[in-house]
């Protein structure tokens, strides 16, 4: 679906033709550039834009499928670049993403949404409110979508980070670690971030060859130069992100362990507390067992007061095991 078609001359919109080929051709003529924005394209909606926008076969297999990762690849007539949206349900405390695919030329700009995550009418808006900006050609709409998908995922590490500390809060609670849910839900806390990681890790790359700082060449086609900085501001805010997800991924991982310990630790006890009691239960067994055999030579059997002397002596070794299991503290 065409979201929006809008032709951007000196930093502002212009009223231009519905057709693609004529309004790029305006475009070409009187300078300045096209942005068309489309959500979920099917593949005959997208055909239309394939040609006349010349994009290549294999960039444009990548937008439609989706499921890609963060990237940037450089064609002919055109700079293809993949970046993942992340969005934090606080309903049900979840992670889901998105893909944002950016088609960017001499003099077009193609963006491509796939999911309800990070939609671009808020980053075309504001780029709007900013002729000087906007101004910069198609160069400028890269960085505006990158800097809001990035600026999103500090605010997920944030939402994420209360999260952690809660069920931190749950796992060394006295009574709470020992929920047999807590596993499950530590467990779902580090899918949840693994989710984040994906989005996150691989877009460091792009975002160093967009600042000038890539390995393979400081020189991006399509992309202006005195834009590097931009980038740069970029990529660093990402760093923060993936420190920050680094940093919350040891921290589950500990949190793990130490609810495996604390479970541990509890079987431990119950097990010496079931062995202290069973032992206290083994002693008036045993004595019972041995004068309910039927001798007929056995040591105070016709005594009067073997029963009452049996009794005392097994209350008596019962109090001083008990005694001796309390003090130990297996009970």
């Amino acid at each position: 679906m065409i979201v929006d078609c809008a032709i951007y001359r000196d930093g502002h919109r212009k009223e231009g033709p519905e057709d693609f080929s004529d309004a790029l051709e305006e475009a070409r003529t009187a300078g300045g550039f096209v942005w068309i924005g489309l959500h979920e394209p099917s593949e005959r909606e997208f055909s239309l834009v394939t040609e006349e926008f010349a994009l290549h076969p294999l960039a444009v297999e990548d937008a439609l499928k989706a499921h890609q990762r963060p990237k940037l690849e450089m064609y002919d007539d055109s700079l293809f670049a993949v970046l993942k949206p992340v969005v934090y349900e606080a309903e049900s405390d979840r992670v889901s993403t998105g893909e944002v695919m950016v088609f960017l030329g001499e003099h077009f700009v193609v963006t491509v949404r796939h999911g309800e995550g990070s939609p671009l009418g808020a980053v075309r808006r504001r780029l709007e409110r900013e002729p000087e900006m906007l101004g910069r050609g198609p160069t400028a709409v890269l960085y505006a979508i990158a800097d809001a998908v990035v600026d999103h995922y500090l605010d997920v590490a944030t939402e994420l980070q209360t999260d952690l500390e809660e069920l931190e809060a749950e796992v060394f609670s006295p009574d709470g670690g020992g929920s047999r849910h807590t596993a499950s839900r530590i467990y779902d806390f580090k899918r949840q971030i693994l989710e984040f990681r994906r989005a996150t890790g691989p877009l460091a790359l792009p975002l160093n060859r967009l600042a000038g700082s890539g390995p393979f060449g400081t020189t991006v086609p399509y992309v202006d130069e005195q834009a590097r900085p931009f980038f740069r501001d970029v990529s660093d805010h990402l760093t923060r992100v993936n420190e920050s997800v680094e940093g919350l991924d040891r921290l589950v991982s500990d949190i793990l362990s130490a609810h495996l310990a604390q479970m541990s630790v509890r079987q431990n006890d119950d097990m010496r507390k079931i062995s202290a009691w069973a032992a206290m239960a083994a002693v008036p067994t045993m004595i019972a067992g041995i004068y309910g055999m039927n001798f007929d030579h056995m040591p105070e059997l016709r005594w009067v007061w073997s029963y009452p002397a049996v009794i005392l002596v097994m209350a008596a070794l019962e109090v001083g095991l008990y005694r001796l299991f309390k003090h130990r503290g297996w009970l």
